[in-house]
């Protein structure tokens, strides 16, 4: 019998506000969504990761545990154009530096989602966001396959390859999902998209080497280059039985998205990573995403909790 679900009664909904028009399907984000409830039927489910312990610990700016409240205010009034069913599960909030003991209650909480059939939308939070995501998926898959293949995409401005042997933070939690596979004797299939090669080590570098890591770098990126960059991404998932997709909001230039712990110089345009978000979610193959590092308190006009939101709004939209 498949574990229930961990639902928080206190799901704050309050924050799902905005304007109503009066015309029939004129719907928006925060007159649609509603929070979860045991035994609903299959849809997106949003969840999140009040948490930015690891982004400290990496020395970057705090301030990215508001951004779950931040991209849901975002979400609200965006026009409606799914037809399935967005729930809120509420959050799961780190208190202090007890950053493990957070990442245990996301993936606690992400395994009955997928059980329960729910693609679940993770908003973050710092990046360490996603070693909880992989658990969650991985416990979720363990009593159903023997040895997935399970890529994880990141698109992001860092490898987040450290060393996970000194301290876990937001910069460790590829380097812990490899090790965690090489434990459960499952692949490592890895690809990181719009890596600054100035905010990366030569040692970062050929750790991702060895990991035979799909790297694509910012300075690759350009319209006329990224049909050779969606043709890589295809074969990737080609070879893949799941997808769990990251977006890390320091892929974005900083014009794009100032309100992150760590800016970008050059970063990625986004109307370049939609078409490569496109095909991951129209692969059949994404079972998991989250969103990492918004961090309001040094956003401009939004702008950042703009981009994210349009990205969720993205994912969802073949719902």
């Amino acid at each position: 019998m498949p574990a229930k679900m961990p639902l928080d009664n206190a799901i704050d909904m309050s924050l799902w506000q905005g304007r109503t028009d009066p015309e029939p399907g004129s719907d928006r984000w925060h007159q649609r969504i509603q929070p979860l409830t045991q035994g609903a039927t299959p849809g997106c489910a949003l969840l999140g990761f009040a948490c930015d312990a690891g982004v400290a610990r990496n020395q970057g700016r705090t301030g990215a545990a508001g951004g779950p409240a931040a991209l849901r205010r975002a979400l609200a009034p965006l026009a409606w154009h799914r037809h399935g069913s967005v729930y809120d599960s509420g959050d799961v909030r780190c208190e202090g530096d007890a950053m493990e003991a957070a990442q245990q209650a996301l993936a606690d909480r992400l395994a009955p989602l997928l059980d329960a059939g729910h693609l679940p939308i993770v908003l973050g939070g710092g990046h360490e966001i996603a070693y909880a995501s992989w658990s969650g998926l991985a416990r979720h898959l363990t009593d159903r396959e023997t040895s997935p293949r399970i890529g994880i995409i990141n698109l992001d401005a860092h490898f987040d390859l450290r060393d996970p042997r000194h301290v876990h933070s937001s910069g460790t939690p590829f380097a812990q999902i490899a090790d965690d596979c090489i434990r459960r004797g499952w692949p490592f299939r890895y690809a990181c998209l719009g890596v600054s090669r100035a905010a990366n080590t030569q040692a970062l570098f050929q750790r991702a080497e060895q990991l035979n890591v799909l790297v694509r770098e910012d300075r690759e990126f350009g319209a006329y280059r990224l049909d050779a960059i969606q043709r890589d991404l295809e074969r990737f998932i080609v070879h893949c039985d799941h997808v769990y997709l990251t977006i890390d909001l320091d892929v974005l230039p900083a014009a794009e998205a100032p309100g992150v712990s760590a800016p970008a110089a050059r970063g990625v345009s986004q109307a370049l990573l939609e078409p490569l978000i496109e095909v991951i979610r129209d692969s059949g193959k994404l079972r998991l995403a989250d969103l990492a590092e918004l961090n309001p308190d040094f956003d401009l006009d939004n702008r950042t909790a703009r981009a994210a939101a349009r990205l969720v709004h993205l994912l969802t939209l073949n719902g």
